[in-house]
This record gives C-alpha cells, structure tokens and sequence, in this order.
C-alpha cells in the first residue's frame, strides 16, 4: 500500500477549539501541579527584543505536556484511574504520564518508538512508567487500527484528546496576559495537540495574531497537508526533531488546525541545530531539537512580516552528548 493510500483517520470524533471558559476552568486544574512559565527576550548583542520565548521547558518534566495530561487524568472517574493510564508517545507525554500517575498515585505504561533516545526512555522509567518499545511503524498501527482499545488501562489519546487539548491551550491565555501586543506565535507541530489548544485561544482572544505552525523539514506532514487541502503522510527522515516526526496529521484535527493556521515553516537539520546552540549559549536554556523549531522560524522571518513574536519551547529533552555536539561543531 502506498503512502497515500493509508489511512490518517484514528477513528474518533473531530477536534474541536476549547471554549475559554472550559480553558479557564483547566488554569484552576492545574494550580500547583504546572508552572506558570515567563516569557523572556530571545538573548542577542543588539538589545533587541522582538522575539520572546514562552519556556515551556521550566515545566516539572521538561515540557508543556504536564499541561494537557493532568487536565485529561482529573477528568477521569476513580474507576478509570485504577485501571491505570496509558499513552503512544514520542517521549515527553510519556513523562508528563509518569509524572501525573504519581500525583495521582496509580499506575501507568505507554507505548515508545524503539529509537526513542535514551534520556527520554530514562526519565520514563524514572518517573515509573512502564515502557513498552516498538518498532514506530508498529506504534502508528496500533494507533491508526484502533489497537489501544485493547488496553487494560484508560487510554489518552496524544494526537486529539478534547481534555488534552484545553489543558494545552492555558499556554495561550498567559501569553496574552504577559505578551499584549505580541503579532505572531510560533508554534512547533507534531499530530497537532499544542497547536489546536495555544492557537485556538489566541485567535479566539485575538483574531489578528498571527499564528505560525512550524515541522522539521524531514517530516513535513502539516506542510504537506495545507498544500494538498487534506490529510496524506509523508516520508520521514531521520531529525534531531523526533519529538514532531509525525508522517501524518489526522483527519480529526485537521479541520482545526486549517483554520487558526495561517502559514506552516520548515526547518532544516542545519537551522535546527543552530537554534538550540543559540539558545543554550545566549539564554542559558537548554531544548531539544523540537523545541528549538519555533526559534528557528522566527529567525528566518523577516521582522517586519511577523513584528513582536512569541516562539514556544515546548521541550527540554535533549541527549547531553548530541548537545554537546552540537555546542562545539554547529556553526552559529
């Protein structure tokens, strides 16, 4: 079967933008459980400050996952928390899952990609989730032909859960508080659960921000999708940017996605590499290759096709010796 041929439906109902209200409710869910994160400037020599970073990567586990996960497991009954919960993940949902289920005090798995990278499976484990490794294209089997309903444990869906999704979107309401007169948002995208939650609120609040979703060009699935006007996979390279490596986006959240979007960026290994080195030298941060997208993005735009930007660094999950590497050998 072709690429085009497979199917990019996960057989669930379609996405739809959290209402404020349902967003403001998940702020309080998630008092003292997720940080509220600064936005800083984007450390330059010229005194500039028309690029900011919203750093998601001081969350508890490294990431804004903590976010959507926990507003999804307070919404469970305590019948589905003593099942357990469980997950797909590229890596960070999972940690976010470990970190929820001990809060929580139940137990927790998720299924992993059998490249994940050491620290993410590490930390995982750590956090005492249970992983169980597969080939990738086992993993989006089992998430395409609706292999999770066969789990012991209560499901989270990582590319559409509505709960998920609105935990997701309180990211949106603090930019606006601490970032009024921002006019572009730069948002990394893998299936799309940060970018239907943050963009879906700040066009609701503010209809002329600009939002832009930006993929890794080695897997430019959500690029792909706009040019074509539907859902097709791509084929995906190896990236440093394996947190977004989604060949795909589905057919439940595309509708979303098609209308709070207004232009998708890539980004090459080459730019990856050098927004992380950038922002670990002059802001002291530390991000992994997805992390480092939006940053990347915004460089690469023009100031005055985008003015004054927030750009997201969504996680922190970066293997020490890769980052290492690429302090010493990227160009700047």
């Amino acid at each position: 079967m072709s690429l085009q041929n497979k199917s990019t439906s996960l057989g669930g109902p379609l996405v739809q933008a959290p209402t404020i209200e349902s967003v403001k409710l998940a702020v309080q869910t998630l008092n003292n459980v997720s940080i509220r994160t600064p936005i800083v400037d984007l450390g330059n020599y010229d005194h500039a400050d028309d690029i900011s970073l919203k750093v998601e990567t001081l969350q508890p586990i490294g990431s804004y996952k903590v976010r959507g996960v926990y507003n999804w497991a307070a919404s469970l009954t305590k019948e589905q928390l003593a099942c357990g919960l469980s997950t797909h993940s590229a890596g960070n949902t999972a940690q976010a899952l470990g970190y929820v289920s001990r809060l929580l005090n139940v137990k927790a798995r998720t299924i992993l990609p059998d490249t994940t990278p050491p620290v993410k499976v590490n930390a995982i484990k750590q956090y005492g989730v249970t992983p169980v490794m597969m080939p990738f294209a086992q993993q989006l089997d089992f998430a395409l032909n609706e292999g999770w309903k066969q789990e012991p444990y209560t499901w989270l869906n990582p590319w559409g859960d509505q709960m998920m999704i609105t935990g997701n979107g309180t990211i949106a309401l603090e930019i606006l508080e601490d970032c009024p007169d921002v006019e572009t948002v730069f948002i990394p995208v893998g299936g799309g659960g940060l970018m239907a939650g943050v963009g879906s609120v700040l066009k609701e609040l503010k209809p002329s921000v600009q939002i832009i979703g930006v993929q890794a060009e080695a897997c430019p699935a959500l690029h792909a999708a706009f040019e074509q006007g539907s859902p097709l996979w791509v084929e995906s390279q190896d990236t440093i940017c394996e947190g977004v490596a989604v060949p795909f986006i589905s057919d439940e959240i595309f509708p979303l996605l098609s209308k709070i979007i207004d232009k998708v960026v890539l980004i090459s290994e080459t730019s990856a590499r050098k927004s992380i080195k950038r922002i670990a030298i002059q802001n002291n941060l530390v991000v992994e290759g997805s992390g480092g997208l939006s940053v990347a993005a915004a460089l690469s735009t023009p100031q005055s096709q985008r003015g004054k930007s927030v750009c997201i660094l969504s996680g922190s999950a970066i293997e020490p010796s890769t980052l290492a590497d690429i302090i010493t050998t990227s160009e700047d």
